[in-house]
């Protein structure tokens, strides 16, 4: 009697441990799965455009141009020399168009929209300025739609990270004295909403300094300064404007695309000085898949396969509760 009592406590220590355990189990896997679930939507963030990945020559390579170990050139279509050449004076006015997640991109979801930044009579003479106009895509418009690697760093190169991530124009001759202006970048035509200016980053009298984040580093224009006077011993300058598609407009924060038609703007309408040739290429944008989410996933990995984390729980529930009754 003392044995057969000793073993139905025996059984139902055993079946509350198989209990407990069970409930522990339970929440080790609803804490994973919630752990899952916010790496995931980390991991995942959505762009309404991939990143557009273009590596920069390199030395031997066409459009490789020169380096001093301080600094690296590539060859830009659009870097000209004034005539006549009045002193070392030297510049780059550009732009860099980011997505969502801040990734420099070409602007194929942007179509017919154009970005111009206003510039003096000191640079009428370069063909591609007074003003400076970027039409988008850049790859529907120009034989090289980057042509500056302007941000990030590596330890191959003195300048950059080895990948294109600006459109620019470059100019050369002016005299040690000049000065060079330029006005607020303005965004028009079939998706200007799409498009926020999130500010300018100038720098002269020096080298360009590659090491910087783009979206933290823009300044409002005021602040950046709006052109900059060559110096005998800094005879370089330039300025690069930084833009990014807004997430709100677009649809890529989760909400739906806000595009009523009412933004064809031709405040900004320039003539078509700088749209593509018959020489130019179009080039395609090569495949990035390292970057946001298309909206859709495998089934789920943040979830459990089969019915999830409510069957589990519900199985192991009902599980305990036979054993505790069979041990009664």
């Amino acid at each position: 009697m003392v044995g057969t009592r000793g073993r139905d406590r025996s059984n139902k220590r055993n079946a509350l441990l198989a209990f407990g355990l069970g409930l522990a189990v339970v929440w080790i896997l609803v804490a994973a799965a919630g752990t899952a679930g916010a790496v995931d939507q980390t991991a995942n963030e959505t762009v309404s455009e991939e990143a557009y990945v273009e590596p920069a020559p390199e030395e031997g390579e066409l459009y490789y141009e020169a380096s001093n170990g301080d600094w690296v050139s590539y060859v830009n279509p659009r870097d000209e020399y004034r005539s006549p050449y009045l002193g070392d004076g030297s510049g780059k006015i550009g732009v860099t168009l980011l997505n969502e997640a801040g990734e420099p991109i070409v602007g194929e979801t942007v179509p017919n929209t154009t970005v111009t930044i206003p510039t003096g009579e000191t640079t009428s003479w370069h063909s591609h300025a007074d003003p400076v106009t970027v039409q988008l895509p850049l790859t529907e418009h120009y034989d090289r739609p980057l042509d500056a690697d302007q941000f990030g760093t590596t330890d191959d190169l003195p300048q950059g990270d080895g990948y294109m991530d600006s459109h620019t124009i470059e100019m050369h001759g002016h005299p040690e004295d000049a000065t060079i202006e330029y006005g607020e970048a303005q965004v028009s035509g079939e998706h200007a909403d799409k498009i926020e200016v999130v500010g300018y980053i100038q720098k002269a009298h020096d080298t360009w300094e590659t090491d910087i984040d783009p979206l933290e580093a823009a300044e409002p224009y005021e602040e950046a300064g709006g052109g900059w006077t060559y110096e005998p011993d800094g005879s370089h300058g330039q300025v690069i404007v930084v833009l990014q598609l807004d997430g709100d407009v677009t649809g890529a924060d989760g909400g739906s695309a806000v595009d009523d038609g009412t933004n064809d703007g031709d405040t900004n309408s320039t003539d078509d000085e700088n749209t593509s040739d018959p020489d130019n290429e179009t080039e395609t944008s090569p495949a990035d898949e390292t970057n946001g989410d298309d909206g859709g996933d495998d089934g789920g990995s943040s979830e459990m396969p089969g019915f999830g984390v409510p069957a589990v729980v519900v199985a192991l529930t009902a599980a305990a509760l036979v054993a505790v009754r069979r041990a009664g």
